[in-house]
Parts: structure tokens; C-alpha cells; sequence
């Protein structure tokens, strides 16, 4: 069997780490397509080294632009790959540019689609983000979901076949390379940070990097907290911190983005998150940190159920609010499966094979 994987950014390279060792593992052939959506080396390269992901078979470098300029380029350079390379299945992660386009150039061809992380739904159709997860749901033939929750929302959307719960694969990335993280990271020393002592911030969504009103007030919240904010900072956020002369508070630390290695050891050791990532939800709640989500709302809903994620927007005040409340003791449920997902989603597509007239 011959799959096309197409990853583009940090989180998707991240997902693809365990489901790449899996259908190498079961046999299988794997393309993997890096459409270059995240282009830089502290958002890229670093990440095919430390989770010992083969290098990409094609790199389309695509770089940045528009949403449109962005997807058209790399849905026409996916549609040339998917022809000349012939896959029997094209698989995507999340919820990218890089997603859609590659969704949407199989689909085109008639080659079937697996979708990583299907049926999340934040219902705000503000979001590029949204936009991308309910086309590419609807497009799959095998819809890999990390909860019962993302089920329902297929489900009522009209979406019930070829609908797995198989759990979240960046577990699996977690339980792989946290021991190794504790092992091998020097951030801790290298950044001069006592364990427990600092927060750890991440901002990179646009609605509050494009922002600027929603940017400045996003750090009037890193000054109202009560420990140094240790922020790396993403090349979009970057730019707009540099192109708008904007000044960070004098309690954040600013440094360059993380490796994977490195962003595991500096969150477990943090007091807490406050981030606008979807991953690190999940992240922080697997190494017992709490979180706090500065977004209007997540798809990652059963992490605030259980406590440990927090969702406040932008407002110093509930940002506050919510590191001072008492968060909660003991262990963290073991949410999103056991770690197992990649392997699950190869064993589904071998089973959607053999149902398959020869």
C-alpha cells in the first residue's frame, strides 16, 4: 500500500511522527509531501531531526502569502504529486492550508482521503482554521477522530461513515519523546529558569497576532501575571511585534521558537500555559500543567470539563482570575486514548483496503 502524507506545519509534524513509524512499521510505502507552510528552521527542519522523521520525498516550498495565494499553490503543486505518484490513499492532518489543499487534490483525483483529527468544530466560522475541518470532514473516506464529542459533531452534520475514534496521535508523540525530553533538553539551564517558576506563553492564531488591539491586550496580560512569562515567539507574532514597533512587558522573556524536545521540558516544568495553540491544550493537560486558553472558545472542549484548561479570551481580568483560582490536585484524566492512535489508524486503512474490489 502506497500513502501520500502532507504536512506543512509544526503541529502536523508533530501528528505525523508516530503515524509515519506505524506504516513503515506495518509495510507500508509513505510519501510524505512537505508543502512548506511553515518554512522557517526553528518551525521546520528541527522538528524532521529530533522526531527522526525521514526527510520529505517532495518539498513543494511553498512559502507565505494569502490564504488564497497559499492553498492555490499548493493545491495545484499536490494535484501534479497525486498524479505523478499514484497513492492509494492520501493522508492529512489537523486543520492548515496544507490540509485542505491536499483533501482537496485527492478528492479531485478520486483518491481516497484519510483526515487526521476529524469532526473538531470551534462553530466559529471566523476562523480559517473551521473553514478547512468541516470541507475536509466532508471530503474524507476515513474520518479518524480523537473523541466521542468530535463524533457528534459528524454525526450531526449528516457525516457517519468511515467514522473512527482511534484518540489523539499527539499523545502517542508525548509518551514517545517526553522521556526522551527529560533526558537530553538543557532548556531549563540554557534560558536560566528554576522549575515551576515561570509561565509558559505561546501566541500565534490570528485573531490576536493580526490583531493589534487584541495583540497589546494579549500582553497587558503577560504584565498582570506574577511571574516571569517565558515566550517563544512565532515568526507570524514576530513580524507584527516588529513591523508595529510594539514593546513587550518587562516580566516576559522572549525567546526563539522551541523545538519539540525543548517546548516538552520547558512546559512540564512551567506553572502553567497560557497559549492560543490547539495541541499544547492537550499537551499541557498530558504533563500535568494547567492551561490557560486565550480564545473566545476550543474545539478542545473536554479539557475544560475535566479542569484543567481554562478558556478567557484576551481579558487581564479573567487571565488573572483564572491562574489565581485554585486549579485542580492529583492526577489528570487520561484523555484522547491511550497512545495507540497511530497504529489504530493504519490498521483501519488496511481494513478499508481488503473491503475494496480488487
Amino acid at each position: 500500500m502506497k500513502i501520500l502524507s502532507v504536512v506543512g506545519a509544526r503541529p502536523q509534524f508533530i501528528k505525523a511522527a508516530p503515524v509515519t513509524r506505524a506504516i513503515l512499521a506495518a509495510g507500508h510505502e509513505e510519501i510524505l509531501v512537505h508543502t512548506g507552510q511553515h518554512y522557517d528552521a526553528g518551525m521546520s527542519d528541527v522538528f524532521f531531526t529530533e522526531l527522526e522523521i525521514p526527510p520529505p520525498a517532495i518539498n513543494l516550498a511553498v512559502g507565505s502569502g494569502s490564504h488564497a495565494q497559499q492553498t492555490a499553490r499548493m493545491l495545484e503543486a499536490l494535484g501534479e504529486a497525486v498524479e505523478e505518484r499514484q497513492p492509494d490513499w492520501v493522508l492529512v492532518y489537523g486543520d492548515t492550508n496544507s490540509t485542505l489543499a491536499g483533501a482537496l487534490a485527492a478528492a479531485k483525483l478520486q483518491v481516497p482521503v484519510a483526515h487526521v483529527e476529524a469532526g473538531l468544530r470551534s462553530f466559529n466560522r471566523a476562523m480559517p482554521e473551521e473553514i478547512n475541518r468541516v470541507m475536509v470532514d466532508h471530503i474524507s473516506t476515513l474520518l479518524f477522530c480523537p473523541s466521542e464529542v468530535a463524533v457528534g459533531h459528524l454525526r450531526s452534520e449528516g457525516v457517519t461513515e468511515g467514522v473512527h475514534i482511534v484518540g489523539d496521535v499527539m499523545l502517542d508523540a508525548v509518551k514517545t519523546f517526553l522521556p526522551r525530553a527529560k533526558e537530553t533538553s538543557k532548556a531549563l539551564e540554557l534560558h536560566k529558569l528554576e522549575r515551576k517558576g515561570y509561565y509558559l506563553a505561546t501566541v500565534h492564531r490570528a485573531a490576536n497576532a493580526d490583531n493589534l488591539d487584541r495583540l497589546n491586550t494579549v500582553f497587558e496580560c503577560f504584565e498582570a501575571v506574577r511571574k516571569p512569562v517565558v515566550f517563544p515567539i512565532h515568526p507570524r507574532t514576530m513580524a507584527r511585534i516588529r513591523d508595529n514597533h510594539l514593546k513587550l512587558p518587562s516580566n516576559v522573556k522572549p525567546i526563539d521558537p522551541l523545538g519539540y524536545l525543548d517546548m516538552l521540558q520547558l512546559m512540564e516544568n512551567s506553572s502553567a500555559v497560557l497559549t492560543d495553540s490547539g495541541g499544547i491544550q492537550k499537551e499541557a493537560l498530558w504533563v500535568r500543567v494547567p492551561c490557560v486558553t486565550l480564545r473566545d472558545e476550543t474545539e478542545w472542549v473536554e479539557t475544560l470539563d475535566c479542569g484543567w484548561n481554562r478558556l478567557t479570551g484576551v481579558s487581564v481580568e479573567k487571565v488573572t482570575e483564572a491562574l489565581t483560582n485554585p486549579w485542580p490536585t492529583g492526577e489528570a484524566p487520561l484523555l484522547y486514548g491511550e497512545g495507540q492512535a497511530a497504529a489504530q489508524m493504519v490498521a483501519c486503512i488496511e481494513q478499508q483496503i481488503e473491503k475494496c474490489p480488487a
